[in-house]
């Protein structure tokens, strides 16, 4: 079993993000200005020894490794981002290659969402639209990522690169596509590669074209959970903000049938959610969230992916995601805590740290 976190690379600042929410912008900008909604709302979250980190940053990326390591973090999925041509965010993962630090092991996602102004990846106030071309667009960025595929720190199943899609039921063609992008991964000296369907809070892909499914979590659930106790709203001057039960969505994920018609499923974890920081009232925010209660959880998950879904991966939302409550670095609030939790979560399902890769 190996636990793979999803990783944000938006704590750099890029031309477009300058242009688009003001110079100076990254993540942390988000972070900062949250401000609590109610009575026992936690906002801001503010990262230990005010360590407000540059991904450009060799040191900030090596500290993100070994904190990976020590605590029972096998490796990273990078959430990537491409539209015809154009990638974004990709100086992080680009320094990794080339540097060959940190020793970690990674996967890329390809978060295949338009950006927005409402930062929901629709179709309103677009910023950049996602397209997706024809066979010459896919070629040119199946080559952007060969470097990452042909790294020997890239996670693989059956010798065969991981590769996440995000959204793989609004690609036209997607059959097409990755048909394409395996044929030229054999072509460039690869077996293939391994694609991954994500399972989250948007209609799932019928295409069987796909060597598993990945639980995004927490918003597989809720779509496709029984939610109907889950929401609770409380009143925020003249307005009504959205919240959720922690404990709720954890035994609705744990309790979960396995059964899959045969298919390989790789389960998911959630460290907590809370998007206020990036869309203020309109934001859903969680009750009831703690190191203890997630390590608990995670064990349960552990245990199940191991003994029911016969997974060697479980993926867990998520390493940084501070805009979005979902992170395991250490913060003022709880320090080390999460990560501890993490550890122990290992360690009663009796897997060493330092599990082979």
């Amino acid at each position: 079993m190996k636990l793979i976190a999803f990783l944000l690379p938006q704590f750099h600042r890029i031309p477009e993000n300058d242009a688009w929410w003001g110079e100076g912008f990254t993540e942390w900008t988000n972070t900062r200005k949250a401000r609590a909604l109610y009575p026992k709302h936690h906002q801001p979250n503010e990262p230990l020894n005010e360590y407000y980190y540059d991904l450009t940053s060799s040191a900030a990326r090596l500290r993100q490794a070994e904190l990976a390591k020590t605590y029972g973090i096998y490796g990273f999925c990078y959430y990537h981002y491409w539209f015809r041509g154009k990638r974004l965010l990709e100086t992080p993962i680009k320094q990794v290659l080339s540097s060959k630090e940190p020793n970690l092991p990674f996967c890329l996602s390809w978060a295949n969402e338009s950006w927005t102004r409402r930062w929901d990846g629709g179709d309103q106030q677009i910023l950049l639209k996602q397209d997706y071309g024809t066979e010459q667009d896919w070629e040119q960025h199946f080559y952007e990522l060969l470097p990452a595929f042909q790294d020997e720190r890239y996670i693989r199943i059956d010798n065969k690169p991981l590769f996440i899609l995000y959204r793989p039921e609004q690609i036209p063609c997607c059959a097409e596509m990755v048909r394409y992008w395996r044929d030229l991964a054999i072509s460039c000296g690869l077996d293939g590669l391994y694609i991954v369907q994500t399972l989250g809070g948007f209609p799932i892909s019928s295409l069987d074209i796909f060597d598993a499914s990945l639980e995004f979590e927490p918003h597989y659930t809720f779509a496709h959970g029984s939610m109907d106790r889950l929401w609770r709203s409380t009143p925020v001057g003249d307005q009504q903000h959205l919240m959720f039960d922690y404990d709720y969505v954890w035994d609705a994920m744990i309790n979960r049938s396995h059964q899959r018609n045969g298919r390989k499923v790789f389960p998911g974890a959630f460290v907590n959610w809370d998007n206020t920081p990036r869309l203020g009232i309109r934001g859903l925010s969680c009750l009831g969230a703690s190191p203890e209660k997630f390590g608990w959880y995670l064990a349960k998950q552990i245990k199940r992916s191991i003994h029911l879904y016969h997974s060697e991966f479980l993926f867990i939302n998520a390493w940084n995601e501070w805009a979005e409550g979902a992170y395991l670095e250490p913060d003022k609030r709880y320090g080390y805590q999460y990560l501890e939790a993490v550890k122990q979560a290992l360690k009663s399902n009796r897997i060493p740290l330092d599990a082979p890769s």
